[in-house]
Order: C-alpha cells, then structure tokens, then sequence
C-alpha cells in the first residue's frame, strides 16, 4: 500500500494520499486544502484518484474537495450526519477569521463496515463519533486514519457542535484500541502514533 501524508491549509491538517501499487489508483482522505498541491503529488506518483473520503465535516479537512472534484470528477464520501457541514465551510472557517469555499454537496454516504476499494487494496470504514456526530475512521491493514479522533498523546476536542467527550472516549477504546497495539494511528493534525502507544502513555486513558 502506498501511503503519502502531506499537511495542508492553513491549520496544517494532516491528508493522506493512499493508493494502491499494483494498480496506482488511489483516495484522497481529508483533503483540507492546497488541492493543486494534492494533485501534483498523485500526479508525481502516477497515481489516478477513484474518491475522495472525508473522516469529518470540519472545514479544515474538506475544503480541497471542490478543487480536487473540479479536476478528477470523484466521488465524495461522508457520513450522513456530518454531510450538512460541507455546505458550512465557508461560514464556519469565517468564525476562525478565514476565507473559504464551500464543498460540493456529498456523493455517497460513508457507514460503518462499508469498504472503499482502493486498487487491490481495501478501507474498512468504522463509525467513530465523538469529535463529531459522523465522525468516520478508515482501517487498513495494519494502519488506521483516525481523522481528529485521536492524536499522539491527546484527542479531538469535543466542544464544537456535535461534539461529545463520552462519546469520543468510548469511540476510541471499543473502536481503535481493538485493531492491537502494532497498529498504526495516522492522525487529523500532528505525528503519527500507534494504538499500544497510546494506550500507555495518552492521558485520556490512564
């Protein structure tokens, strides 16, 4: 499986270019912005995009589904209950005193146990709200791309409309934490970690 992480837009949010190496078609999980950016790196990889998978609705991570809809026509997928927040992104990014473009209306709506083919690769989609009502994670072999669920040593914030810290908790230890602790947690903002890692050291679960 190749996986590129790039961070982009103004928060820094972490997107992955996932693709498959035998057949180099690849998503786009959580494009936040700088789509030229995210098109020149599938471009450099000869990668050929096939969807693009949003973790959550937040501006910060859905605000280059336009331009790379624009360019490649893919598919957008979001789960039902964060789909309202792409026509947001221009209203909510205001109130952090940025400037941006609404998403395109979704496609497809993600639940959990759907699978998104990837080539000969697949993702496993896992229902993890807390951050947010329809917050989503996508599991791999091996690695999972939690969004802004979890982060190394921390969590999401829970006090954005939706939000719920209960809810988050509990989406991580019955949710995340089953996929062993090898795994690989590939987070919304920051480094990567890994699932025995947390479970160690983040304060959030001791």
């Amino acid at each position: 499986m190749i996986i590129r992480q790039l961070a982009v837009g103004p928060l820094q949010a972490n997107c992955f270019i996932v693709g498959c190496e035998k057949t180099k078609q690849a998503v786009v999980i959580d494009p936040g912005g700088e789509a030229d950016k995210i098109l020149m790196t599938l471009a450099n990889h000869k990668l050929t995009l096939t969807a693009i998978l949003n973790t959550h609705g937040h501006f910060d991570h859905v605000e280059g589904n336009k331009g790379l809809k624009d360019a490649t026509g893919c598919d957008i997928y979001i789960h039902e209950e964060d789909a309202p927040m792409l026509q947001m992104v221009s209203s909510l990014a205001s109130s952090f005193g940025l400037q941006m473009k609404n998403s395109p209306p979704a496609d497809k709506f993600l639940k959990e146990g759907d699978v998104i083919s990837v080539g000969e690769e697949s993702l496993k989609v896992v229902h993890t709200p807390g951050h947010s009502p329809g917050g989503v994670s996508f599991c791999a072999d091996g690695v999972v791309f939690v969004g802004d669920t979890l982060f190394a040593g921390s969590i999401g914030r829970t006090d954005l409309p939706g939000g719920s810290y209960n809810q988050l908790i509990a989406s991580v230890k019955d949710k995340i934490f089953p996929l062993g602790d090898e795994c690989v947690v590939c987070a919304g903002h920051g480094p990567e970690t890994t699932v025995g890692r947390e479970k160690m050291y983040n304060p959030f679960f001791q």
